[in-house]
């Protein structure tokens, strides 16, 4: 059944012309700031990262979720969209990498934030770092607004200005290309946030983060002009539409791993499962509990077991109960969670912990090497995720080591591609019930 139409509420994206220029830090003070405006916002993330949303979250009191132009469909990207928007006054979208840093597939699905900005209709709030540059800034910013004739530059917030003499040189650059100053953060300690090798250290880890925010929030308050920002906003343009290719729950009760080490689950897998009538059911391993009782599929998500594997090797509750839950019922993990449901996980020391046993693969993350790109995915069996040769979009980013032997086709999970159609060959595991990947899904590809 199509949805009534009704009014779009304002919303912008924060862009940059690169990663480090301050995106996630001006996203999150302006967030915070604006609901100690008395507004209610929502946060929204460009692309596969899975860690901001978290942020998102306590700076604004509302979940976040991703959009991603390369592995949603449109329908899918504008029904969560209409889910944030119940509601609430205001979005804020974070964008991610540079503004049009993609994947390089079929325009306007490339993974790039300015797929989505051009998609809704939002303006783009650039965040310049003029760190070494002052008029020449106004160069760049030029350049972002002539690149891309399906998106509009609304303005631009200057980030790491060290003077005030600085500040006036950058804008005298931004006044000759008649593109509006939001305002201009000083360089300073304080607005930086704890990162570690993924990214930012995650939400739940961060110390006194609610002080931090607050703290961010009063920078762009003393240096953003809030009022200014409130009137570009402008309402999404698109029409909802009733499919949007939501990836089914793997099971109608689902028990989730959910603590320090299991966290990387995206926020619209949840929402979407919810409302095609799952329920969730989340448990801690590193508390050592027993998996809730009655579900009928346990999901392990990504995160950082590497940092607490002698603490999971030793907890019995946990590692027994999954072992036995799946003798009988299905068991998926997600990057750190298929290295726990492998043999053995090597930490950053290099010291190996005994996991689950429960597929054939042993993984280190003493030697980093990146991982790091989308995976098309086509399912070499039925499983909880779909029917034998079910494509799935999904993206990895880790530093684990595969120190066991690659898997057949007899075992895998998926066979994969990348985005510009390389084989990158059989991927994950599978045995009885029991499957996991490196790469983290996202949605199914539409079939036909």
């Amino acid at each position: 059944m199509t949805r009534a139409a009704r009014p779009h509420i304002p919303g912008l994206l924060i862009g940059a012309p690169r990663s480090g220029s301050g995106k996630t830090t001006v996203t999150l003070g302006l967030q915070r700031a604006l609901v100690r405006r008395g507004l209610s916002v929502r946060g929204l993330k460009c692309g596969p990262d899975y860690i901001d949303p978290a942020f998102h979250k306590v700076a604004t009191g509302k979940p976040s979720a991703n959009l991603d132009s390369f592995a949603m469909q449109d329908a899918l990207i504008e029904s969560l969209v209409q889910e944030a928007e119940q509601n609430t006054d205001l979005i804020v979208a974070e964008g991610s990498m540079g503004l049009f840093d993609g994947a390089g597939a079929i325009k306007g699905h490339t993974g790039a934030s300015a797929d989505i900005a051009a998609l809704s209709g939002w303006p783009i709030v650039l965040v310049i770092d003029v760190t070494g540059v002052a008029q020449s800034a106004a160069a760049v910013a030029l350049g972002f607004m002539q690149f891309d004739p399906r998106i509009r530059i609304a303005g631009v917030i200057l980030n790491k200005v060290s003077s005030e003499r600085h500040r006036r040189l950058a804008s005298e650059g931004m006044a000759q290309i008649d593109l509006p100053i939001f305002g201009a953060l000083p360089r300073e300690v304080s607005l930086i946030l704890p990162e570690r090798y993924l990214g930012l250290v995650q939400a739940a880890e961060t110390n006194d983060l609610d002080t931090r925010l607050d703290t961010l929030a009063h920078a762009i308050e003393s240096s953003v002009d809030l009022d200014r920002l409130i009137a570009t906003a402008a309402p999404a343009q698109f029409a909802f539409q009733p499919e949007n290719h939501a990836l089914p729950p793997p099971g109608q009760r689902i028990a989730i791993a959910r603590d320090e080490a299991f966290s990387f689950l995206y926020p619209h897998l949840e929402t979407g499962w919810r409302a095609q009538g799952a329920s969730l059911y989340f448990f801690s391993p590193l508390a050592d509990d027993t998996l809730p009782s009655d579900c009928d599929v346990c999901w392990l998500p990504g995160g950082y077991p590497e940092l607490h594997a002698g603490r999971l090797a030793s907890n019995e509750n946990f590692l027994g109960s999954l072992r036995s839950f799946a003798k009988i019922l299905p068991v998926h993990g997600e990057c750190g969670g298929y290295m726990v449901l492998g043999d053995s996980l090597a930490d950053v020391n290099g010291v190996p912990h005994r996991m689950l046993g429960l597929l054939p693969v042993t993984t280190s993350c003493a030697k980093r090497r990146l991982n790091l790109g989308y995976r098309v995915a086509e399912l070499v069996a039925d499983n909880i995720l779909g029917r034998v040769g079910t494509i799935l979009i999904g993206h990895e980013f880790h530093y684990a080591s595969v120190i066991s032997a690659e898997p057949s086709q007899t075992e895998a999970f998926a066979h994969c591609q990348s985005v510009d159609g390389t084989d990158l060959g059989f991927a994950g595991h599978r045995r009885g019930t029991v499957s996991g990947t490196f790469f983290h899904v996202i949605a199914r590809a539409p079939s036909g």
